[in-house]
């Protein structure tokens, strides 16, 4: 690794003047953590602000560093970036086990997350920072340990899925099921090596197999293999009722090769040397997952009956299945043109062009070039609000939401019965708009039923399709004017649908990513 920039050795010595006398639960001095953060921010070729902002990340909520004088030594950039990751803290902030709550709340604690870190480069620094905890984790009691593996299991470990950055994925998911669950960790962790030295040699000619064909061919590659991760399977094993034998990548075996022509001639030989299974063929090149991941997947039976996945790839698209959006800043603009151009990655569907914005904005940053900060934005939940209940819980609701939409939100019931609400403390009409982080709490009176006139006070689709199925059991005369009834909105001749499709795919193309700022106060 290269020497540290003047800058980067500034900030290691105002965070450890700060956290000067502050020790980690393993006794050790806690500026060993900013600067274990640090380093994983520089393996993941992050832009020096992110660096930096890594190595002050907590000390403005940990220390009597000031955000102002972040700024006034480091610049705005820096200053937001670390203001962003206190957020972060702050949403969680008072949280206990995620048992203790609604199902949907660890999801939605995902999404607050994307939502309070606007910046792309503000949830790669709590990933890291979570990363490290993780590492560590034994210096904690066992009961801590449990808590921080399970949120990791349900909020970091799906963060790092979406920002598609695998390697990071599975670390968090190993380590974090280790402590959630140890036993089953280790019966699985048996059987897979059961499997693996069971199928070595059927595998080993399958890949020779393949290898040969190629060189024949005079096709470059690389080959390696993947083993499934634990926590990967444990989950499949749920899904298919504990039946091993219907898992068939535990191991793949992966062809690396120059472009995205050859990655389908491969596929060819492939299916020339070996059965393909109907239904195991995956072309995540012409139709990316809503991460940007970009492969051929094909599950074949070769001619000693063995199962085998492949999955095949440009070198541009490993590295971003393996380092994520992380990897565009690694590229510079020249790279990243020339690789779209020359067919090492496909040109992303429209729904998925914020990426390759990301991807431009990222290596502009990385070559110093000022760039427009919104473009660093994620595109995923711009249209939603996450309001609490007042146990904790986490509820998404779409902008614009008021008291009725939550109540429905919880219940169909809740929402019939609601005579009041009380937001934050105080309470409020019911045509009140929640905001961002408020704390909700619906109030019910046993016999109340619903009326007409509450249709002026929902927003939500969900909340008004509820209302309006009330409204007629009730009222036998009730007819909802036809922008009330959504029950009817979706009966659309097929050429309305076709129009609707083309204008929200062009305003996904064109429309700016936004986010929410959370104001919310952590709960003590």
């Amino acid at each position: 690794m290269s020497e540290p920039s003047p800058r980067i050795e500034q900030a290691i010595a105002v965070a450890t003047k700060a956290h000067e006398g502050q020790l980690r639960k393993t006794g050790e001095p806690y500026i060993i953590h900013p600067l274990a953060v640090m380093k994983l921010l520089q393996e993941w070729n992050m832009d020096e602000d992110t660096v930096i902002a890594g190595i002050l990340h907590d000390t403005v909520e940990d220390t009597d560093l000031t955000l102002k004088e972040i700024e006034d030594q480091f610049g705005k950039d820096v200053a937001f970036l670390v203001n962003g990751v206190t957020k972060l803290g702050k949403a969680r902030k008072g949280m206990r086990d995620l048992d203790e709550y609604l199902p949907e709340t660890s999801d939605n604690l995902l999404k607050l997350l994307i939502a309070t870190g606007q910046d792309i480069r503000v949830l790669i620094i709590k990933l890291a920072d979570r990363l490290h905890n993780l590492r560590t984790l034994g210096a904690l009691p066992p009961e801590k340990q449990k808590k921080i593996a399970r949120e990791s299991l349900e909020v970091f470990a799906p963060l790092a899925d979406r920002l598609q950055m695998g390697r990071v994925r599975v670390e968090i998911e190993e380590t974090s099921f280790m402590y959630v669950n140890p036993k089953r960790y280790e019966e699985l962790k048996k059987l897979t090596a059961d499997r693996l030295k069971k199928a070595d040699k059927k595998l080993k000619a399958a890949q020779e197999a393949v290898e040969q064909a190629l060189k024949k061919e005079h096709i470059k590659y690389k080959c390696d293999g993947r083993v499934k991760s634990i926590y990967s399977l444990h989950k499949k094993l749920a899904k298919y009722n504990q039946n091993i034998d219907r898992i068939y990548d535990i191991i793949a075996l992966r062809f690396i090769v120059e472009d995205t022509t050859t990655c389908y001639l491969v596929l060819g030989i492939i299916h020339s040397l070996f059965h393909p299974m109907d239904g195991r063929v995956k072309d995540y090149i012409a139709m990316p997952k809503q991460n940007g991941y970009q492969s051929l997947h094909t599950t074949v039976i070769t001619n000693d009956k063995q199962i085998v996945e492949f999955q095949i790839r440009t070198n541009e698209m490993h590295d971003y299945a393996e380092r994520g959006l992380a990897a565009t800043f690694f590229y510079n603009e020249q790279k990243l043109t020339s690789a779209y151009t020359e067919g090492r990655i496909n040109k992303l569907p429209s729904n998925l062009l914020w990426i390759k914005e990301l991807q431009e904005s990222a290596t502009k940053l990385t070559a110093g070039e000022k760039i427009d900060e919104k473009k660093l934005k994620l595109n995923l939940f711009a249209d939603k609000i996450f309001v609490y209940t007042p146990k904790g819980d986490i509820i998404d609701l779409p902008k614009g939401s008021m008291p009725l939409d939550f109540a429905y939100r919880l219940h169909s019931e809740i929402g019939a019965a609601c005579t009041g609400a009380i937001v934050n403390g105080k309470m409020v009409d019911l045509k009140t708009k929640l905001q961002q982080g408020d704390v909700v709490e619906i109030i019910t009176q046993k016999n109340s039923k619903p009326n007409p006139g509450w249709l002026d006070k929902v927003f939500s689709k969900h909340a008004r399709h509820k209302l309006v199925s009330q409204l007629r059991a009730l009222l036998p005369d009730f007819t909802p004017k036809p922008s009330e009834d959504v029950t009817k909105r979706d009966k659309k001749s097929p050429q309305e649908k076709q129009t609707e499709a083309k204008k929200a795919s062009a305003a996904t193309s064109a429309a700016e990513v936004k986010a929410e700022k959370t104001e919310k106060k952590s709960k003590k």
